[in-house]
């Protein structure tokens, strides 16, 4: 834990968090505010003092194909399987987990809670008759909030390579090193892809619509350049306790101190 400021600096400290909190409509000055402007920042004591004082509104349809679904008929009514053309022509299913085959229960759900409504009946040729929805004015809010909420809300996330960083410990690191090339130069070809992607749907589509694309990009540079990162203390020799890791494998059997450690879990669980 870091030492505490001066009486100055605490002083200062109080006076800016009781102000940042009192800003704030939503939060209530309680004895735990009080003890957290002893320590910690004005910002960090309003997140935590308003995690307390509210309770977070739950989504009446929860499913991100509704949040989907919502921005494309906020443009004009239309029935399911035009919604479901379009966002597949705008590839919805690469910004997020979206199940086609939900699509109706979705749109049952939205109507219900009347985020959606019926405008009427189309037909072409000898198809059945297929019902067009528009979007509510509640629809409309809805969509909004949502909006907002997903831009600046951090979400603790579980990617499936996490994971399997958690246990890598399990195989060799001779092992570990070829995997993770493997995993670097699929990444260097993700990249190339979608970088060509971005770079053909630019001089057609405007950025507005493109953003989800370089925040895409981004991300999957970033960790590609994190694991050339860790591949190359892999193989230079350089990742603290490779020797030790290295011996594990080869005899069978853990450090005494990493054994410890392994049976009383992480400092940071």
């Amino acid at each position: 834990m870091a030492d505490r400021p001066g009486l100055n600096s605490l002083r200062l400290l109080r006076k800016e968090a009781w102000k940042q909190i009192s800003c704030n409509s939503s939060v209530e000055r309680t004895p735990r505010a009080a003890r957290l402007a002893v320590r910690y920042s004005a910002t960090y004591i309003r997140v935590q003092i308003s995690e307390e004082t509210k309770i977070a509104a739950l989504r009446k349809v929860a499913n991100l194909l509704a949040l989907a679904v919502l921005s494309t008929v906020f443009q004009r009514p239309m029935h399911r399987y035009e919604m479901a053309s379009i966002m597949r022509a705008r590839g919805k299913e690469q910004d997020m987990d979206i199940k086609w085959g939900s699509l109706y229960t979705v749109v049952d759900n939205l109507a219900k809670h009347g985020f959606l409504e019926k405008a009427g009946n189309t037909r072409q040729g000898a198809r059945p008759e297929r019902t067009v929805y528009r979007i509510t004015e509640a629809g409309k809010r809805e969509l909004l909030d949502w909006t907002r909420e997903l831009l600046s809300t951090v979400d603790a996330e579980h990617p499936r390579f996490a994971a399997g960083l958690s246990v890598l410990s399990a195989l060799p690191p001779n092992e570990v090193i070829e995997l993770l090339q493997i995993r670097l130069d699929s990444l260097n070809a993700s990249i190339a892809d979608l970088r060509s992607g971005l770079g053909q749907a630019g001089g057609q589509i405007p950025r507005l619509f493109l953003i989800e694309n370089e925040y895409r990009v981004a991300i999957v540079t970033a960790e590609a350049a994190w694991v050339r990162s860790l591949l190359d203390e892999l193989a230079s020799g350089t990742y603290p306790d490779l020797d030790r890791w290295r011996a594990w494998h080869q005899t069978g059997e853990m450090p005494t101190d990493l054994a410890e450690l392994a049976e009383r879990g992480s400092v940071m669980d």
